[in-house]
């Protein structure tokens, strides 16, 4: 039996971006606390924080950038900076939760401490071991600014709540190994192990050699001795460094999770799924595949290949994403990092940065060609006042239908449209095989046949700022009875600060406009998840208005494309804010 956790990786990411390399900069740059106890003084930030998120996971002050379930109560460790809203002194963190909402915070459970970590304590991943124990694999990086791979477990297996943890005298339990061609500074992020039926757990580990992404694989016996692989579980050339591995298996047919080291039932069909965050795009990617156990290796479908051309998981602003299977409610949750799009001196003018997303249920699509998602049940608990009766209204070409009665800078929203005369859509051009594309250059000011229409979000009354969630239809080609879905999360007017990051995101949709679409969105004052076509497509966004913000907040229906379009259904629900301490 096997349960997990990714601790998000992100925070430390976002620094490589900005400075270069890793190692070098890491040794410069990353003060380390060695006498940092288990005692950290936290104190909630002013009340006056217009973008602090309501029900978004986020400690009270300072930088943050995955998640198990153990005797019912659910574990989130992630990498905290518990000094500053900037990089630097990455802890593991640790809060703890019932449903998945909201949150109670205990001291961090691992910090760099020994030989083996001290220059930090970075990504990794939970295992529960048959006999109920759970332990974690984690990167450390020793005195030479090696990664290497190291374990720790709790101190009192009847607590609950987990708030002790100790580290092996073993460790590190993996090392990059020169003769194998492992780069020291390229050997990270340990997956949720799995167990073979060779009775020998399999773990993987992210990796590159020179341009080629590795997932290398290590088995052991015992989870403490560990030997590497002749050959990787996947990988490809050219797609730079893996990182954040996840791999899992899913179910054919259904919507259920399954176990991590599950063989599947006589009955069930199984898929696996892996997944990498790539360094050189800050994106995350999944490719489905067969899983050949006598080979230890990994086999994409038909039409998949591990690189940036593979499917992701969100199209916006996410990263160093995790599953964990949630024995208890029988499904495979989601979870990943989102970081600002505001300035470095913006985040320490705010107290904190980064935030996490709202949990999502991911299955496999009855195509078996993309994954599923969406928020968990839970996230409607918090649902209060509700709009009602906006539904059959006709959207005319050109116009804008304000939603009413609900607090719209916190909010829960689903809407359905349903499209008229497809055959008037305007044809896609050949060179537009890239949504993010198609939506930078069709901003929601540019009319088309069949779109722009969607919802406008964190909008000033006037529009002087606002987010536009959308969908286009455009025909695959002239004279054809197949048509191309495009979902767009336009930021360009977003907020007057000029500062800010307002990229405009797109994906495709895969669903027939023939039937109505759908549209969620999760607003909650300065981020936005975006579900479209039932979570075929998603995209996160973070806005930073300077007007509609509070009360001052709006939300609005629109339809700015040529023909008019029908809105069948829209619910809106204020959302009361979750309990994070």
């Amino acid at each position: 039996m096997t349960k997990e956790v990714c601790s998000n990786i992100g925070l430390w990411l976002l620094f490589t971006l900005l400075i270069g390399n890793y190692v070098v900069n890491l040794e410069a740059s990353h003060h380390v606390y060695k006498r940092l106890t288990q005692s950290t003084n936290i104190k909630s930030p002013s009340v006056n924080q217009p973008y602090r998120t309501g029900f978004h996971f986020q400690p009270p002050k300072n930088w943050m950038n995955g998640p198990m379930i153990y005797k019912g109560i659910y574990h989130l460790f992630y990498q905290w900076n518990p000094k500053g809203a900037v990089w630097g002194n990455i802890v593991w963190a640790h809060s703890t939760s019932t449903d998945l909402i909201n949150w109670y915070p205990h001291p961090p459970a691992i910090f760099p401490s020994a030989p083996f970590d001290i220059n930090g304590c970075w990504s990794g991943s939970a295992t529960i071991l048959p006999n109920g124990k759970p332990v974690i694999l984690y990167t450390g990086i020793d005195p030479k600014n090696q990664q290497v791979q190291n374990i720790a477990e709790p101190k009192n297996l009847s607590d609950p709540y987990l708030r002790e943890w100790k580290k092996s005298p073993l460790n590190p339990l993996m090392a990059p190994d020169a003769v194998n061609g492992i780069n020291a500074s390229s050997f990270r992020d340990p997956t949720t192990a799995w167990l073979g039926q060779d009775k020998k757990w399999r773990v993987i580990i992210g990796s590159k050699i020179h341009r080629r992404g590795l997932a290398i694989t290590y088995t052991s016996k015992d989870f403490l001795k560990w030997e590497k692989s002749p050959e990787p579980l996947h990988y490809d050339d050219g797609s730079g460094m893996w990182e954040c591995p996840d791999f899992f298996p899913v179910t054919r047919f259904g919507s259920n999770g399954v176990e991590t080291s599950s063989f599947g039932g006589p009955n069930e069909i199984l898929k696996h799924v892996l997944k990498v965050s790539l360094d050189d795009t800050k994106h995350d990617y999944y490719t489905i595949g067969t899983y050949d156990r006598v080979k230890d290796k990994f086999v994409p479908d038909n039409g998949f290949k591990m690189d940036s051309t593979a499917p992701r998981y969100d199209y916006g602003k996410y990263y160093a994403s995790k599953t964990f299977y949630d024995s208890g409610k029988n499904r495979r949750i989601l979870w990943g990092w989102t970081n600002e799009s505001s300035s470095v001196e913006d985040d320490v003018e705010k107290g904190w940065s980064g935030i996490q997303t709202i949990p999502r249920k991911i299955w496999l699509d009855r195509s078996g060609k993309q994954l599923i998602q969406w928020p968990v049940r839970e996230v409607e608990r918090l649902r209060t006042k509700q709009v009602k009766n906006l539904r059959n209204k006709v959207l005319k070409s050109g116009s804008r239908l304000e939603v009413y009665g609900v607090t719209a800078a916190q909010a829960d929203v689903e809407v359905l449209f349903k499209v008229r005369d497809l055959e008037k859509a305007d044809v896609i051009k050949p060179s537009w095989t890239d949504p993010q594309l198609i939506c930078s250059q069709m901003n929601v000011s540019v009319k088309s046949g069949l779109g722009p229409f969607g919802l406008m979000v964190l909008a000033s009354k006037n529009l002087e700022e606002y987010t536009s969630v959308y969908f286009r239809i455009f025909k695959a080609r002239q004279n054809s009875d197949k048509y191309v879905v495009v979902m767009c999360s336009d930021q360009s007017r977003s907020s007057l600060e000029e500062d800010n990051d307002k990229t405009t995101y797109g994906a495709f949709v895969d669903i027939n406009p023939h039937q109505p679409l759908s549209l969620r969105s999760l607003i909650d004052h300065s981020v936005v998840e975006s579900f479209g076509g039932k979570g075929r497509a998603c995209i996160t966004s973070r806005v930073y208005p300077k007007l509609a913000i509070g009360k001052s907040s709006h939300l609005f229906a629109f339809n700015y494309g040529y023909q008019s379009v029908d809105l069948l259904n829209l619910n809106a629900w204020s959302m009361n804010s979750a309990q994070i301490t």
